[in-house]
């Protein structure tokens, strides 16, 4: 008989990916089952086993994907039946999270399981922006009020003549359908009308609004300015710092949000960068890296004893080779007196990583720049390696070829079709919620285009400025119908986030 799981009980923070506590995060990796809300999904959810079982069970103003009742008993049949389960909400489960209700319910069914605090919206949604809930000299204090009082209860559990009287900073959460009744019980029970008053909404992600009013005008503020849930209300004089504090929503790509088509294992350094710099990364793997089909060719490369130079083109040429290289028992030492070239300070870097030394990187990366600059240091005759991807252009070799060189091309790991979260793509672009578009490859292009079966690449993506990593990978994506808006001058990744920083710069989105 199978054993039982067992549960942990997450907070995800407050909506930026990047705030869930290290442990969370953990609980997210090894889950069997997670089960989640619409507050804690995006790319928290990227940490997921591949293999896991993924549960929405978000509740929204307007309607509840299930009831509560519903969500205790999932949990406990899955934790029964003896997976590993993470329960992951939005800020931390015991601050108006249910997240007592929750274990109760598992604790009643004979159930183990773990609370892991998370980072409360009430903290975290003001502190991006720039409102600290408390203040040396404006609030020694703060208070943290449901903005969503059970509407069943007879009478209030809210002491309102008390919170008026408090001179530190009342923090309400999911109050915005109640917001006339809240500012109004506050100015019946004497506090001033001009109290400030800060909502905000969607905090801690890119797509964070925040209206600063006074008590008296505030509903209908927000009102006009179409507020609505999630969001986070507060009351108090600290509201009056954000015009000094404000820092997240300043941040150059803030507001903006970018589709990344890089393989889910490269996406990380691209999205990182657009994080950083305010914005909201979208991951559409639109290809994935594997293992070559057949490794005949590349096992009896790496046996030859006759290379004069190997030119790795990319990252993960280096770490599929070395991979292969070790597990057939060999060493670097197998290198003795051959040259290596790498192509971009990426695929430098990963190879001294694996600590070998670079002899040649050209300053260009397209082919004829790069037999331009190998030319007199390959001899006519000499053996060349190139392990690389499967659907690698054929340009750098043929020209190699033509300079006297003999040159083996063999597949070191192959570029297939990614594909997940299609849909929900394809409903971003047709809502024109997404702002950039970056291809770094050309199989990115050619993969974005197949997976999204468009006849009209171009009509689907209007509106949306699109983004290439350099002039083969535009020329693709021109020959697909796509127009390109912004080429890096520098190939790289980091290039192309320059050049969308200029774009942003001048105004384009």
């Amino acid at each position: 008989m199978k054993s039982k799981g067992m549960v942990y009980l997450v907070g995800a923070g407050p909506g930026d990916p990047g705030l869930i506590t290290v442990k969370g995060r953990e609980c997210v990796q090894k889950a069997e089952v997670i089960v989640y809300d619409r507050l804690a999904g995006g790319g928290i959810l990227a940490h997921a086993r591949k293999d896991a079982e993924l549960i929405y069970v978000g509740k929204g103003p307007e309607r509840h994907t299930l009831r509560q009742e519903e969500i205790n008993s999932l949990l406990v049949e899955k934790a029964s039946s003896g997976k590993t389960v993470t329960r992951l909400k939005g800020g931390d489960p015991f601050v108006f999270g249910r997240g007592g209700e929750e274990a109760e319910a598992l604790h009643r069914a004979g159930l183990i399981f773990e609370i892991v605090p998370g980072i409360t919206s009430a903290v975290a949604v003001p502190a991006y922006a720039g409102i600290p809930v408390t203040h040396r000299g404006i609030a020694s204090g703060f208070s943290v009020i449901t903005g969503n009082e059970d509407p069943e209860k007879e009478g209030s559990d809210i002491d309102w003549p008390g919170l008026a009287r408090v001179k530190g900073t009342l923090v309400f959460l999911m109050g915005m359908s109640n917001l006339p009744s809240i500012a109004a019980q506050l100015i019946k029970n004497g506090k001033p009308g001009e109290t400030p008053v800060a909502v905000i909404m969607w905090g801690t992600r890119t797509s964070q609004r925040t209206l600063v009013a006074n008590l008296d005008n505030v509903a209908r503020r927000a009102e006009e300015e179409g507020f609505m849930n999630p969001s986070v209300i507060l009351v108090g004089g600290v509201v009056a710092l954000r015009e000094t504090l404000n820092w997240f929503e300043k941040k150059p790509l803030f507001g903006c949000r970018v589709l990344v088509t890089r393989s889910r294992e490269q996406a990380s350094m691209l999205s990182g960068a657009i994080e950083e710099l305010g914005g909201e990364a979208v991951e559409f793997p639109t290809i994935k890296i594997e293992e070559p089909e057949d490794y005949g060719p590349l096992d009896r490369a790496i046996g030859a004893a006759d290379y004069r130079w190997i030119i790795f083109t990319s990252a993960n040429g280096v770490v599929y080779f070395f991979n292969r290289m070790f597990r057939l028992g060999k060493d670097i030492r197998e290198l003795k007196g051959v040259s290596i070239c790498a192509i971009g300070p990426k695929t430098r870097e990963a190879l001294e990583g694996f600590g070998i030394r670079v002899e040649y990187v050209p300053s260009e990366y397209r082919a004829e720049e790069i037999a331009a600059g190998l030319k007199g240091k390959i001899a006519p005759g000499e053996r060349v390696l190139l392990p690389r991807a499967d659907i690698a252009r054929k340009a750098l070799a043929e020209m190699l070829v033509k300079e006297g060189a003999h040159v083996d091309e063999v597949v070191a790991y192959r570029t297939v079709a990614g594909g997940g979260g299609r849909e929900m793509v394809r409903s971003s672009l047709e809502k024109k919620e997404i702002d950039y578009i970056t291809f770094t490859s050309s199989s990115t292009v050619k993969n974005f285009v197949g997976l999204l079966g468009e006849k009209d690449p171009a009509g689907l993506i209007d509106g949306a400025r699109v983004a290439c990593i350099g002039p083969v990978t535009a020329e693709t994506a021109r020959n697909t119908g796509i127009g390109v808006d912004i080429e890096a001058r520098s190939y790289t990744i980091d290039g192309l986030v320059e050049a969308i920083l200029e774009d942003r710069s001048r105004g384009m989105v």
